[in-house]
């Protein structure tokens, strides 16, 4: 049986995703606790693969298994064998054309931008923080400037270096930008993301909003199609995963799912 299932983890105690050889990822984790639900070996497959430190609220693994287990089996027994940092959600089976990475449509990602004079203590692992006052941001600048980002363009000055995606070109569907007391939120979805492009828009959205740059300086940046003309990444801790669209008829119960302390 193929069997695709939703995550929720707080991404500070791990090294990324993926399996290391010397450092933990969430990945070999999550598929100790599989494996021991499903006695034997389970390999998983996600929907995207987040670096160190960052969130998600809604990542989407498949795995295939030989012994049949019920839904309810999935969630609570790897939810037994899982440590508090990493949650089930829910569990399904799916046909064996159903692929976590490859059928998705588009991914959403949520970045936190907390700005005040005080840094925070509770929300340090899961929030970005900048020294001032939240008026200091422009936020109809920022705003302004998202509008620059949808559609399909090339995104080669906000990916990484090391990057290995074929193809810079992608799609952004939505890029909304709103304020909630100190706490200052993108919500960016796409047909797909390149390594840290969610964080280098961050990293050019702040200057913008610091008023270092002019709201049209990032459509300077897209021409350039050099990621020396963008500004730098921004930290890790405040993006998170919170949802991947797929195809109706896989009849998924996915919901956007930002995180908790966001009205």
């Amino acid at each position: 049986m193929r069997v695709v299932i939703s995550l929720e983890y707080d991404g500070s105690p791990y090294w990324g995703w993926q399996r290391q050889s010397t450092r933990m990822g969430i990945q070999p984790v999550v598929e100790k606790a599989l494996s021991l639900v499903a006695d034997e070996p389970v390999q998983v497959f996600c929907a995207g693969r987040t670096d160190k430190g960052v969130h998600a609220t809604t990542q989407v693994i498949h795995f295939n298994a030989e012994k049949v287990r019920s839904e309810r089996a999935w969630v609570m027994g790897a939810n037994a064998y899982l440590p508090k940092s990493i949650r089930v959600h829910w569990a399904r089976e799916v046909s064996s054309d159903f692929h976590a990475r490859f059928s998705a449509m588009r991914r959403r990602y949520c970045y936190i931008l907390q700005v005040s004079l005080i840094p925070p203590a509770i929300l340090e692992p899961y929030v970005s923080w900048r020294y001032g006052q939240a008026e200091d941001l422009d936020e109809i600048a920022i705003v302004k400037a998202c509008e620059s980002l949808l559609g399909q363009q090339d995104f080669s000055s906000f990916r990484a270096a090391d990057c290995q995606a074929k193809t810079p070109i992608r799609t952004i569907h939505v890029c909304r930008f709103s304020r909630q007391n100190n706490l200052f939120i993108l919500d960016i979805e796409a047909d797909g993301f390149l390594h840290h492009m969610v964080r280098n828009i961050m990293g050019v959205l702040i200057e913008i909003g610091l008023g270092k740059k002019p709201a049209k300086w990032i459509d300077e940046v897209l021409g350039a199609r050099d990621r020396r003309a963008a500004s730098k990444t921004a930290v890790p801790n405040g993006l998170y995963l919170t949802h991947i669209t797929y195809p109706a008829h896989f009849a998924l119960p996915i919901v956007l799912r930002r995180p908790l302390f966001l009205r």
